[in-house]
């Protein structure tokens, strides 16, 4: 199970599209992701104060295109980048991502495991 942070907008613009091709796919040839244990870094750096976010939950062995865990930032993690167009069908549950008061993200409770544990 990886995990995607996403404006509600542009899941629901993927919906309607029959599949998902953020800006970073076409720009940096992949989407990010993060696993479970990631997700708090790039929220909390890239997304703080937003009220607008969710959580794509997504089966890996369903997506069609390839995952690739890499350091592309040096960041000395290897965070999951999709690169092809993310089908809908891989995503198991869409998560409310809401900040806490301060503006910082925790995960929720409701947020799956990965599927293996």
């Amino acid at each position: 199970m990886i995990y995607h942070i996403i404006q509600k907008v542009a899941w629901e613009t993927a919906v309607a599209a029959g599949s998902y091709q953020p800006a970073s796919l076409h720009n940096e040839g992949f989407i990010h992701c993060s696993t479970r244990d990631q997700i708090l870094f790039p929220a909390n750096e890239l997304y703080r104060g937003q009220t607008d976010l969710m959580l794509l939950c997504i089966d890996t062995n369903r997506v069609t295109a390839p995952v690739v865990y890499e350091d592309c930032y040096e960041t000395g993690m290897e965070f999951p980048h999709i690169y092809g167009p993310l089908n809908l069908d891989a995503v198991v549950q869409v998560v409310d991502f809401p900040p806490n008061d301060d503006g910082t993200f925790t995960l929720p409770d409701s947020l799956p495991f990965d599927m293996a544990n």
